[in-house]
C-alpha cells in the first residue's frame, strides 16, 4: 500500500463527495484524511489516500473522468510529528498583507503552520471588515509558545488571539 496526497478542484455541484468516495472505494483505496471546501462556487479538496500501487493509475483515471475536475497528485511520506500542537483563533481588521505578516512571524520562529483556515467578514455592529483565521501550529520546542503569542500581538493593536487547544 502506498499513500498519495491529491488535490481536486471543480465547479461545485451536488453529489461530488459521493462520486469521489465511490471511485476511491471501487479501486480499493482507503480515505485517510481530508479537507473539503466550497469556496465561491468551487469545490476544493485535499485528500490523503492509501491504495495498492497497482490500482493507482486506474483510480487516477476514474477521478480525472469526473466532468470539470482538475487534479494534482504526489506520493506522500510519513513524517516526524512536532512535540506540541497548538490551535489559535485570530481576529484583526482586514488589510492587504495580513497573511504575509502572520506567516513571516511564524516562520521566523521556526514554527510550522499545519492548518490555516481564514475568512473575510463584516463586523455586525459596525460593518468594519474583519479577517478571521483558525491556525493550527506544530512547535518543535514548547518554549516557542510564549514567543509565538508575543509575535502575533506585534502585528497590530487590533489583533485578538484566542488559544483554542493544545496537544
Amino acid at each position: 500500500m502506498r499513500r498519495y496526497l491529491i488535490t481536486l478542484q471543480l465547479p461545485d455541484r451536488k453529489g461530488l463527495v459521493e462520486q469521489i468516495a465511490n471511485a476511491v472505494s471501487h479501486h480499493g483505496g482507503n480515505w485517510l484524511d481530508s479537507e473539503l471546501r466550497h469556496i465561491d462556487g468551487i469545490f476544493a479538496a485535499i485528500l490523503l489516500l492509501e491504495i495498492d500501487e497497482q490500482h493507482w493509475d486506474e483510480l487516477q483515471e476514474a477521478l480525472e473522468s469526473i466532468d470539470g475536475l482538475m487534479m494534482t497528485a504526489a506520493p506522500a511520506a510519513h513524517f516526524n510529528p512536532p512535540r506540541l500542537r497548538l490551535t489559535y483563533n485570530l481576529v484583526a481588521y482586514d488589510r492587504p498583507g495580513l497573511v504575509k505578516e502572520i506567516s513571516n512571524k511564524l516562520s521566523s520562529l521556526g514554527i510550522n503552520i499545519e492548518r490555516f483556515s481564514s475568512k473575510y467578514e463584516s463586523a455586525s455592529h459596525t460593518g468594519i471588515a474583519l479577517f478571521r483565521a483558525t491556525i493550527s501550529l506544530g512547535l518543535s520546542d514548547p518554549h516557542q509558545e510564549d514567543l509565538l503569542t508575543e509575535a502575533l500581538y506585534e502585528i497590530g493593536d487590533d489583533v485578538v488571539i484566542d488559544k483554542v487547544r493544545s496537544r
